[in-house]
């Protein structure tokens, strides 16, 4: 497998080596035949286009710096995919035609160009999509998807340019001064170049595509193809760069090719007192004095540029301080507005007084009423109050009698039950008198043959009745 095809079977799930045969055929017949595996394939495809731009393993010039935003569709695009096993993808030119139609893919010159929305309803559609509904209007074929040959260009990948636009947001979030938010165009790409796709450096043309989805479709920065400048739309600053915000970019930019300069001179002095040790310690006076002489004129240059620095840093602070001072004054003009205009809502200092006189009327209007509410009240006789508690202390006393009466009553009605079921019990214990007799016969048989028993093992005969 290609470097390309490795990295997608490594990195996308749906490129597993499983469904590799179906991604590589000429699926586009499942359009009508199989609906579901016609879309499973598109799909799987649609996020490898966009995986392929943004990870920068697509084809390009030799010694370009690869594009993250952009994708260049050509004949390098197919052998980068080729595989010894399944050959090219035959169905890449519907993929193609499919995002295009969807506007996931946007040709660079109409994207760089348009002056309306990406999400702009009736967009401007690319020459291929125009010529894919041209042949379906005519009936000719059933739209792009039938096509198997690849657009050509270059093509913005619009769902990266949205993953950019995210990452830029993250980036920018603790900008807050207008001097922080202003950079030249070059700055900008100095400063975001590398923290928008992870371990590497976008390119200008990515630079520029993601500048102009972020002033003209997301609005969140000005940009005029020079100068940058993030909104602050918490602030009244205008919807357009002025020279002010021009001459801010440039002295960044300024500021930030001192540094760089200053850092490679301080370097520069380094290695030449190195050199001119070393050339000592070989006595070599020739090479010893060279490099002297060398490191003099490099730390000249370097206190020179330490102290333009130090100026145009100052300049910088200056100017920081001067937008703070603008920001203020302007906060404290919107919030003099503000209660000039909540102030004019209550009437001004004579319309509270009115209203607090008002309210003091109606408060001791109310008191009055109230005194004359109070004075007509009800007399209350006492002794009637006394009796009827009386009454009722005594009825109260009643029901507890009658109810202590009646608990005894029903104990003693409890008991004398008791007392009459035992009794009962007895009588049926008491044998009848010829019971009894009986029971006394048998007693005197049974002493008397008790009598008659003796020692001799004759059987004593039994009495004749």
């Amino acid at each position: 497998m290609s470097t390309l095809l490795t990295h997608l079977v490594e990195t996308e799930p749906s490129f597993r080596p499983q469904r590799l045969p179906a991604l590589y055929s000429d699926f586009r017949s499942q359009r009508t035949l199989n609906p579901d595996g016609y879309q499973a394939n598109l799909s799987a495809w649609r996020r490898a286009i966009s995986h392929i731009a943004f990870s920068g393993l697509a084809p390009s010039a030799k010694g370009a710096k690869p594009n993250h935003l952009v994708l260049t569709v050509d004949e390098g695009l197919l052998r980068a995919l080729e595989s010894k096993s399944y050959g090219r993808p035959l169905a890449l030119g519907a993929v193609f035609a499919e995002a295009i139609k969807d506007k996931e893919l946007i040709g660079l010159e109409e994207f760089l160009t348009s002056k309306e929305s990406v999400y702009k309803t009736g967009w401007n559609l690319s020459p291929w999509a125009v010529a894919g509904w041209a042949l379906r209007t005519v009936g000719l074929v059933d739209g792009l998807a039938r096509t198997d040959k690849l657009p050509g260009g270059e093509w913005v990948v619009l769902a990266n340019v949205e993953a950019a636009g995210k990452k830029f947001a993250e980036a920018s979030v603790d900008l807050n001064t207008r001097f922080e938010r202003t950079f030249s165009k070059a700055h900008f790409s100095k400063e975001f170049g590398d923290q928008i796709v992870s371990g590497q450096t976008m390119s200008e043309t990515d630079v520029e595509v993601l500048l102009r989805f972020l002033s003209r479709d997301k609005e969140v920065v000005l940009y005029d193809g020079a100068t940058v400048k993030i909104r602050d739309k918490s602030t009244d600053e205008g919807t357009s760069l002025t020279e002010e915000d021009r001459s801010i970019a440039q002295l960044k930019e300024l500021l930030g090719y001192l540094q760089h300069q200053t850092e490679v001179l301080s370097k520069k002095v380094d290695e030449l007192n190195s050199a001119a040790k070393q050339a000592v310690a070989n006595k070599n006076r020739v090479v010893a004095l060279a490099s002297l002489k060398s490191k003099k004129i490099a730390e000249a240059s370097l206190q020179a540029r330490y102290n333009t620095l130090a100026s145009l840093e100052e300049t910088a602070g200056k100017i920081q301080q001067a937008s703070d001072n603008v920001a203020v004054v302007r906060v404290m003009e919107a919030s003099g507005e503000a209660l000039k205009s909540l102030n004019a809502a209550v009437g001004g200092t004579e319309g509270v007084e009115g209203v607090v006189e008002r309210l003091r009327e109606q408060m001791d209007t109310a008191d009055e009423i109230n005194t004359i509410m109070n004075e007509e009240h009800v007399v209350v006789d006492e002794g009637e109050i006394d009796d009827e508690l009386a009454a009722i202390e005594a009825q109260e006393k009643k029901k507890e009698e009658e109810k202590v009466a009646a608990e005894r009553k029903e104990k003693e009605d409890k008991e004398a039950e008791e007392t009459r079921k035992r009794l009962e019990a007895v009588e049926q214990v008491k044998p009848l008198p010829e019971q009894e007799r009986g029971v006394e016969k048998e007693v005197e048989d049974a002493a008397d043959q008790l009598s008659r028993i003796t020692l001799s093992s004759q059987p004593v005969p039994e009495p004749a009745h």
